[in-house]
């Protein structure tokens, strides 16, 4: 985080700005009225907002100020969700039993809240197969559809036939 963010007191360079802030009355001064009343108040004058038409000054502790957007920042960063993707690979000729053990393990993971990318990979000569994998992941997709729907269709990419499922909301 740069420190000279904002511009407070002396470097606001605006010949008006709107002031705001607690226990101040709200509207357009000249600048050296604005840092007179920040000034009294004990506070800083803070430029919030430069871009506007007068730019917007907030009268506070600019300590504090920081303090609080800091804060501030921290908590939506927590708030953000970190998006995982487990892959689950198949081959086009993969056996049921096979199919229901990988079929258990893409429930848990759509249950935690991860995405999953299933997809099945042509060895070889097996890519004569491609509609028999499309079906295995289509097949999924039906059997999956409680836990999660389906954000992309199968689709060939080079070897690989793949499907992305997302979790449902809860």
């Amino acid at each position: 985080m740069k420190e000279d963010q904002h511009r407070i007191n002396d470097k606001i360079k605006a010949p008006e700005v709107r002031l705001v802030g607690d226990n101040v009355e709200v509207g357009v001064y000249p600048l050296a009225k604005a840092k007179q009343i920040a000034a009294d108040l004990e506070l800083d004058l803070v430029e919030i907002s430069p871009n506007a038409k007068p730019p917007v000054c907030k009268a506070i502790d600019y300590k504090k100020f920081v303090y609080e957007q800091k804060k501030r920042e921290k908590a939506l960063k927590a708030k953000a969700t970190k998006v995982t993707i487990k892959e689950i690979r198949f081959g086009p000729n993969t056996d049921d039993h096979d199919y229901e053990f990988k079929k258990k393990h893409a429930v848990k993971f759509l249950q935690d809240g991860a995405k999953l990318k299933a997809y099945v990979f042509f060895k070889g000569r097996s890519i004569i197969y491609k509609d028999q994998g499309q079906i295995l992941l289509l097949r999924l997709a039906q059997e999956l559809e409680e836990y999660g729907k389906v954000e992309q269709m199968p689709k060939l990419e080079g070897k690989r036939m793949i499907m992305f499922i997302a979790p449902k909301k809860k």
